[in-house]
């Protein structure tokens, strides 16, 4: 059963409390960060998918939160390559409202591209993007920031593979890195549907971008939007994207 938003939670400290779910993620190389929930409450569902995929799920987070944005007759599939990322997405999931709905795969997406017989309407991911030879401390977290393991070639060719006619490709990237991407997906043929910039504050440029991509051509949305006002409060832009996920708003 679904907590009552304005329930008393106690806040656990390996991971992230939301309204209606917890993600722990104390086992996961990339924790819950603004990316994962920017892509997970801005990714439009209209018409509702049927099939979901979640590219490089981590703790299940952008999983679990189009679950709880879809209904009854979507089923999402978790994919994760590190094995204790996807246990601890798979135990996030099963203790979540959606279990039934939810299914976390341990697997490489490259080669879940070539044996997979489903399709999805819609796929999301927020992918490695730093470029190899940029060092971290934490192997696992360089594993799961680093396009030496997926590059972003094969991101779109897996992608490609396994995406429903007329579905759609969502990502977030910074944005410097995002315009090489949309370059690239350009050359292989894919069309930009969707695309939000996103600044930290009013008046600085903006450093995310959100980016709906699909392989067949069709209108095009671009908007933008800061994460903060003036006051450095939430905007209310922000605020109503996120409203139904974080405690408090």
């Amino acid at each position: 059963m679904m907590e009552s938003p304005g329930q008393k939670t106690l806040l656990r400290r390996d991971g992230f409390t939301f309204k209606y779910f917890f993600a722990a993620h104390d086992r996961c190389a990339m924790k819950v960060g603004t990316d994962g929930v920017l892509l997970g409450a801005w990714t439009p569902l209209c018409p509702v998918p049927r099939r979901i995929l979640d590219i490089g799920t981590g703790c299940g987070l952008i999983a679990l939160m189009l679950a709880q944005r879809t209904g009854e007759g979507t089923a999402i599939d978790a994919l994760e390559l590190d094995g204790a990322a996807a246990a601890q997405a798979g135990e996030n999931c099963a203790r979540s409202p959606w279990a039934a709905r939810l299914r976390v795969i341990n697997d490489n997406i490259l080669t879940y591209a070539l044996t997979s017989t489903e399709r999805y309407e819609l796929i999301v991911s927020n992918p490695p993007y730093f470029p190899v030879g940029i060092p971290c401390r934490d192997t696992g977290r360089d594993r799961a920031r680093s396009t030496g393991t997926l590059t972003h070639e094969h991101l779109l060719d897996a992608a490609r593979r396994l995406l429903a006619p007329e579905g759609l490709f969502m990502l977030v990237l910074p944005l410097d890195i995002g315009e090489g991407f949309i370059r690239l997906a350009r050359r292989q043929r894919w069309h930009v549907r969707y695309r939000t910039e996103v600044a930290d504050n009013p008046g600085k440029p903006p450093h995310r971008i959100l980016l709906g991509l699909s392989t067949a051509a069709g209108a095009s949305c671009c908007s933008a939007f800061t994460l903060r006002d003036e006051n450095r409060a939430y905007s209310a832009a922000y605020r109503d994207l996120t409203r139904d996920f974080y405690l408090g708003l």
